[in-house]
């Protein structure tokens, strides 16, 4: 199966991941040569470059499109950050992307249980909250609520407008702490990000998090492996919660339960994406639908 990345994601080369070898996916030719258009099996458009180039920079032919080409549309954004969806309505077949109904369906990360569990060592904290945020936006609801929630408790922030991070980087840093700030840029069905796989789980902290609701996140991860903001009726009350915690090892130590059973998998940009989509390809036969309106499914 030949799988051709029309844009490279953000226009930046990469070496093309051998699928074989890092995810025991065989059969697989991923390119970025558009030479190879003719002989695709499946095309794949990422869409912020999509809408940077616009539809005029679609393949137009000649060779006309293939008939049994599979055009996949790929997009880790929220809706809230993805421009020009309007206009795409009946040009794909597939969707790829975190959202959990998409054709080919690539969360941030996952939980799995491994056939050995292996102990789970807690590392040792000596600081309380943590937050890391690159894109500071006053009007973003994350932005809102840490300025009410700073102040009632102490809150260390890396990035944009705080603290460097120590070498090693976030994972590192964020291990020092009993909490993460998982909060999203914007609430959107499924939209539950590296802030909550990576900045928080792979660091051992506890999420406190602020995204889609309660219960879209209990589709994914245990109802006791987080807190979530709704949980509480004031910012005041969250940080009362959060100073009750930290006083409390046997209670702080509940959010850890779930270790026993799982292990935590971040997704890898961009080489298990493209993977997984060939492997859809291989799996899908013959079978080839539209979809009709993009934006409305990918904004409801």
């Amino acid at each position: 199966v030949t799988v051709l990345l029309w844009w490279q994601p953000f226009g930046r080369p990469r070496r093309m991941a051998d699928c074989r070898r890092r995810y025991n996916i065989t059969g697989c030719r991923l390119s970025a040569n558009r030479s190879r258009y003719g002989e695709a099996q499946a095309v794949l458009f990422h869409h912020r470059d999509l809408a940077q180039h616009g539809a005029e920079g679609l393949p137009r032919g000649p060779p006309p499109r293939p008939p049994r080409q599979l055009w996949v549309w790929m997009n880790f954004e929220s809706p809230s950050h993805s421009p020009g969806l309007r206009g795409l309505a009946g040009l794909f077949n597939w969707t790829m992307s975190y959202r959990r109904d998409s054709d080919v369906f690539v969360p941030y990360g996952y939980l799995y249980a491994p056939p050995e569990p292996r102990p789970f060592v807690l590392p040792r904290k000596t600081r309380l909250v943590a937050w890391v945020i690159s894109n500071w936006n006053e009007e973003h609801a994350r932005v809102r609520y840490y300025r009410q929630l700073k102040e009632h408790l102490p809150i260390d922030v890396y990035g944009a407008r705080g603290l460097a991070l120590a070498e090693g980087g976030v994972v590192e840093t964020v291990s020092a702490y009993k909490f993460y700030l998982a909060f999203e840029n914007s609430q959107h069905t499924d939209y539950i990000t590296e802030k909550l796989w990576r900045n928080a789980f792979a660091a051992s902290a506890v999420p406190v998090v602020l995204g889609p609701r309660r219960a879209n996140y209990e589709r994914f991860i245990p109802p006791d492996s987080f807190i979530h903001v709704d949980d509480f009726p004031s910012p005041q009350l969250l940080a009362t919660y959060l100073k009750f915690l930290d006083k409390s090892k046997p209670n702080y130590r509940r959010y850890f339960a779930w270790r026993k059973k799982y292990e935590v998998h971040v997704t890898s940009f961009w080489d298990e994406h493209f993977c997984k989509v060939c492997e859809a390809v291989k799996a899908a036969g013959k079978q080839i639908k539209t979809v009709r309106n993009l934006a409305s499914w990918f904004e409801s």
